[in-house]
């Protein structure tokens, strides 16, 4: 029996990486039984990353020219070029459940691939945004650009990880950081394609998930939350939205 494609999908530095590594620490049993899914991608590697690990890391013009060869699908994810091996992901699905963490353009492209139709498929979209939040920040009274919110929330959150990350930021940095950004609302409408949506605020910039060991306030809630979708338990804080939420 074929395995089940797990997706966890979401804007840059909404928090998919920490509550993967927090699955892994809390949650072993469910975690341990998801193959990993490893894509291609072209940018190049962060503080910490392995190839082959991570990513399949390659230069554009290697990527660019699986677009050839229909075992692949290929696709631009914020300028860089991102790829997935299918038949290697079918491989993949004949051993297990396999787990993809990462950007919403592959994830919402492995939902409603014809390749892909027959998997039995969990897909969760992680959001920095509640939909209550959104319904009350679109209302006319407010006058507010909620692209413009969610760029420049986006944006706070990956200024914040990058300096984590790097001491002093360069222009590169600053020109990916506002790339990310400026692409989250638009990720943000795909989440009607994921059967669920995870409200979380703790972004990958977040104290709370590992400073005190244990994951506090949001980062928890999103971690018991994808622990019992996993378990196909009931989830109370998980989210549905409708296609007009985000026009």
């Amino acid at each position: 029996m074929a395995g089940r494609l797990v997706l966890l999908c979401g804007p840059s530095c909404a928090g998919k990486s920490p509550l993967d590594r927090a699955l892994h620490r809390f949650h072993p049993e469910l975690r341990g039984r998801l193959h990993t899914l490893v894509l291609y991608t072209s940018r190049a590697p962060r503080p910490g990353e392995k190839d082959g690990r991570d990513y399949h890391f390659r230069t554009r013009q290697q990527i660019d020219s699986l677009r050839t060869d229909d075992r692949h699908l290929v696709l631009d994810v914020r300028g860089d070029l991102q790829a997935v091996d299918l038949h290697a992901l079918h491989s993949l699905l004949d051993d297990g459940d396999v787990f993809f963490e990462g950007n919403p353009f592959i994830g919402s492209a492995l939902v409603s691939d014809d390749l892909m139709g027959a998997v039995s498929k969990l897909s969760v979209f992680l959001s920095p945004l509640s939909r209550e939040e959104i319904l009350e920040l679109r209302d006319p009274a407010r006058n507010v650009s909620l692209p413009d919110l969610v760029t420049e929330l986006m944006r706070r959150k990956l200024l914040r990880r990058t300096t984590r990350q790097k001491t002093h930021l360069s222009a590169a940095d600053l020109a990916t950081i506002e790339r990310r950004a400026s692409s989250a609302y638009g990720e943000m409408q795909l989440a009607r394609h994921f059967q669920y949506v995870i409200p979380n605020h703790d972004g990958e910039d977040s104290d709370n998930w590992d400073a005190l060991y244990y994951p506090l306030g949001d980062a928890r809630r999103a971690l018991l939350t994808f622990a019992a979708l996993l378990r196909e338990e009931p989830a109370p804080l998980a989210e549905h939205w409708e296609q007009s939420l985000l026009p």
